[in-house]
């Protein structure tokens, strides 16, 4: 009998109901994910990674007072014939750039249970595919393609592949952490168990847990299954590991080793957007020149 090839890969879901507590006051009405990362709002990157790993269609799961969302996605004619009427054609392609990206749709989680539920809303959307998860805090450099890279092995493999990062031992517990066993390839691991978050000193290794999966569809009967778990919500992490337990099918991951911004921290926020602006053709060499000017002679000295 011929084998039957794998399902290319084509959908992506970006969970985006979080209320972003940690950046209030700002975002008491603007959602986290416009919040501008240099001149360009966090989701876009996400969505512009997709759109360059071959990921066509994409759904986010947004909440309330996430309509921005879908405006800045959207055409803003008033705002283009301004545009096109002043000549500025550099701003109107920008602004006109937002709005063909891929197929984009939406769906409501009606309340915050966790990325695990997050996940489970976008079932009647995927169908009977692999999918792409893509967490808006996680911003993968473009130079780094991670995604496409996961797509290979999950079309090698099969099953479910996640993305893995080493990180200090000391900050483990703030993440979702794997065991692993060795593969033939260099930057590929067998994933063995997971734990969200685990009690300091007890992690099964270094290796974290970050916002990329490319998962089967058959995580959604686990996720029904799901009972909440860590703070009380629906937990990503626990189906993987029921997943794993059961047998059912194989989950690999890929240890990325590249670059990732964190804009969840308002730290990691502040640090990305400087490390960006600092490689931008058109604005790094003026603004790399003023921020060493700033840290060598203008910067407040510790007491």
């Amino acid at each position: 009998m011929t084998p039957v090839p794998p399902v290319p890969l084509r959908k992506a879901v970006i969970p985006a109901a979080g209320m972003g507590t940690r950046f209030l006051p700002a975002t008491k009405a603007t959602p986290k994910e416009m919040l501008p990362v240099v001149d360009k709002p966090a989701i876009q990157y996400v969505v512009e990674e997709a759109v360059a790993a071959g990921l066509t269609d994409v759904l986010m799961v947004t909440g309330r007072n996430k309509r921005a969302l879908e405006d800045h996605f959207d055409r803003n004619q008033e705002l283009e014939r301004l545009l096109r009427a002043k000549g500025d054609h550099g701003r109107l392609e920008k602004v006109r750039a937002t709005n063909d990206l891929a197929a984009l749709h939406y769906v409501r989680q009606g309340e915050p249970m966790g990325l695990g539920h997050a996940v489970l809303c976008a079932a009647p959307h995927v169908g009977d595919e692999p999918f792409a998860v893509l967490l808006g805090d996680d911003l993968i450099d473009p130079r780094d393609p991670l995604l496409a890279r996961m797509a290979e092995v999950q079309g090698e493999y099969g099953g479910s592949v996640i993305a893995l990062m080493e990180v200090d031992p000391a900050q483990i517990h703030l993440y979702g952490c794997a065991a692993v066993d060795l593969t033939k390839d260099s930057d590929v691991v067998q994933v063995t168990s997971l734990v969200e978050k685990p009690q300091p000193g007890t992690a099964p290794s270094d290796l974290a847990v970050i916002g990329r999966y490319v998962l089967s569809p058959a995580v959604f009967d686990v996720l029904r299954d799901t009972p909440p778990g860590r703070g009380g919500e629906i937990q990503l992490t626990d189906a993987l590991q029921r997943l794993l337990s059961d047998g059912d099918e194989q989950i690999h991951a890929v240890v990325f080793k590249g670059r990732r911004y964190d804009t969840g921290d308002r730290g990691d926020y502040l640090r990305a957007i400087v490390r960006l602006a600092c490689e931008r053709e058109d604005l790094g060499e003026e603004f790399r020149t003023w921020l060493h000017r700033y840290v060598t002679e203008s910067m407040p000295k510790s007491p």
